[in-house]
């Protein structure tokens, strides 16, 4: 490995560096029946949201701008279905980089994309999901929290996010100190 590469690598192991996933995480991932590759940045994802067809190009600057338009233009139902085709109902190919990282046991993640695959990687470890949202939906905060116990996502309050994720510098230790569970951010 690369000297300059030692540092973060040490930061990984020590729990000390936080890996920020953005769509470089998905290089390589594709469709293993089309061979397409996941959308990942903003002008790959515009064009998987509407239909492989360019927008104008105030809309083509960002992929939120993009989306507020479609949602507002076709309704939010439209754009959930849209997105739901492209990550959920398609068996896109594992991440290595998602592989690697959920082998290292860190106790934290932040995922920037709009797939789940660091889920996936996470399936086998019990974990914090702190998922963004692009709105307010009836809370002060934008995100939610979710608990994964090994089967299942059950919702839980900020507050009883803390017991399961401990403090900083905890390496994610629950409170009884027994056992892992590292945060995985999922930001929208």
């Amino acid at each position: 490995m690369h000297s300059r590469f030692e540092p973060i690598l040490t930061g990984l192991a020590e729990g000390t560096v936080v890996p920020y996933l953005g769509p470089g995480a998905l290089a390589g991932v594709i469709d293993p029946q089309s061979g397409r590759a996941i959308p990942a940045d903003s002008d790959s994802l515009i064009l998987a949201i509407n239909d492989g067809k360019p927008m104008a190009p105030k809309l083509m600057f960002e992929f939120s701008r993009a989306a507020m338009h479609l949602e507002l233009k076709r309704g939010r139902s439209a754009l959930t279905r849209q997105l739901d085709a492209i990550y959920r109902d398609t068996a896109w190919s594992a991440s290595a980089l998602h592989t690697w990282l959920a082998g290292k046991n860190l106790p934290y993640v932040v995922d920037s994309n709009r797939d789940t695959l660091m889920q996936k990687a996470y399936a086998n470890t019990p974990h914090t999901l702190i998922v963004g949202m692009a709105r307010i939906g009836g809370t002060n905060y934008r995100f939610r929290i979710y608990q994964y116990d090994g089967t299942a996502y059950t919702p839980i309050e900020q507050e009883c996010a803390a017991l399961h994720a401990g403090a900083p510098g905890s390496r994610g230790r629950r409170a009884s100190g027994a056992g892992v569970w590292p945060v995985v951010c999922w930001l929208r």
